[in-house]
Parts: C-alpha cells; sequence; structure tokens
C-alpha cells in the first residue's frame, strides 16, 4: 500500500525551538517524535520539525468554546 506522503513546508525547526513555540520544555517535542504524533525530518543526525507541522499539531488541539444557553432566559 502506497501512501501519499506531503512535503513539509516553511522553516525547519529545531527541537529547542519547537518547545520554546509550544512554550514547554525540550522533553516534550522530543516525545512527540518519539511517538511518532507529529512529522518531523531527519537531516544527517539531527532531527527537525517542519513549521508547517507545529501549526498542524496546534491545530489538530485547538478546542473551541461553547456558548451556553440558558433556559428560561428571554
Amino acid at each position: 500500500m502506497a501512501s501519499k506522503k506531503t512535503r513539509p513546508t516553511g522553516r525547519l525547526l529545531t527541537v529547542a525551538q519547537a518547545a520554546e513555540r509550544l512554550n514547554t520544555s525540550e522533553r516534550y517535542p522530543r516525545r512527540l517524535i518519539e511517538e511518532r504524533r507529529i512529522t518531523f525530518v531527519k537531516v544527517g543526525r539531527h532531527v527537525r520539525i517542519p513549521e508547517s507541522a507545529l501549526d498542524e499539531f496546534i491545530t489538530a488541539g485547538t478546542v473551541e468554546p461553547v456558548s451556553l444557553r440558558i433556559r428560561g432566559a428571554a
């Protein structure tokens, strides 16, 4: 089965830059990479995270607010 591969777009961020953007320690993006929960690129022995992959990860985790309707309110 051939899977469709998409080319990452935008800058390639280091793990430290990705962690800064997510406002976490470097441990979290490393765990995302290890668990294959985010797209990453290997450049030699270095790991880089495409900016577009980070944007997609953030968008996928975004929860929209719910507006509550109060019963009996006019």
